[in-house]
């Protein structure tokens, strides 16, 4: 089976699905911060593993508490998703840190400030 088959496009799409669900709804851990997000997730063809990619807005210290909060949680994680999902084999959940949507914070961020520098600039000059 293609890496990128129909099948396990779609396969993908339900757990990460389901996986936010688990995460947002169900886990009680306080160290996993409320704003965590599941950003993709990829299921191996033979549904053995399961890198599940997060997003946590906040500080360092926050997103290394979430990412070991949801690492303990991974048993149960694991069997909330075999309950909701009807797949022959349940992947084991590999959880890694995503820092993409924080990255393009920062990069709208420094676009916004040196284009004020520029329109400040232009102003002077004028």
């Amino acid at each position: 089976m293609r890496k990128n088959s129909i099948k396990n496009t779609r396969i993908n799409g339900e757990v990460l699905r389901e996986l936010s669900n688990i995460i947002r709804g169900e886990i009680k851990d306080p160290r996993i911060n409320p704003m965590t997000s599941v950003v993709s997730v990829e299921v191996t063809p033979d549904l053995k593993q399961c890198k599940a990619y997060i997003s946590v807005l906040g500080d360092e210290e926050s997103q290394k508490s979430t990412l070991e909060g949801l690492k303990s949680a991974e048993g149960y994680i694991r069997r909330q998703l075999a309950a909701t999902i009807n797949l022959r084999n349940t992947p084991e959940i590999i959880f890694i840190l995503d820092q993409s949507i924080e990255y393009g914070v920062n990069m709208s961020k420094l676009i916004d400030d040196v284009t004020k520098d520029l329109k400040d600039d232009m102003e002077q000059e004028e």
